[in-house]
């Protein structure tokens, strides 16, 4: 059974900087891809980056591109979301969850039944 468990949210000032951390159970975190998602208040879930699993390729939604950084830790089983320059308008839940990536999804809506409980990240001042 594929986990995940999100952590690393919290309240930040615009322009500040969180790590957000996703660790997983369950399976080989080596040969899967990996993907970063928010939802704001009233919105759809928005995919924000994703790493592929074999070479590590990277994707980003162009909103966040040259902020965020994804990367990963097989050894720990563990993928991360540096987030750097924060802006308000990015409070959402964050989700982890593994999934193909693809640049054509990256910053549109993105449908899927497993969430699990996300980590808040609010900015604000």
């Amino acid at each position: 059974q594929l986990q995940f468990v999100e952590s690393g949210g919290g309240l930040v000032q615009p322009g500040g900087s969180l790590r957000l951390s996703c660790v997983t159970s369950g399976f080989s975190l080596g040969y899967y891809a990996i993907g970063w998602f928010r939802q704001a208040p009233g919105k759809e879930h928005e995919a924000v980056s994703c790493i592929s699993g074999i070479d590590g390729t990277t994707y980003y939604a162009d909103s966040v591109k040259g902020r965020f950084t994804i990367s990963r830790d097989n050894a720990k089983n563990t993928v991360y979301l540096q987030m750097n320059n924060l802006k308000a308008e990015e409070t959402a839940v964050y989700y982890c969850a593994a999934v193909p990536c693809s640049e054509a999804t990256m910053g549109g809506p993105y449908e899927y039944n497993y969430w699990g409980q996300g980590t808040q990240v609010t900015v604000s001042s």
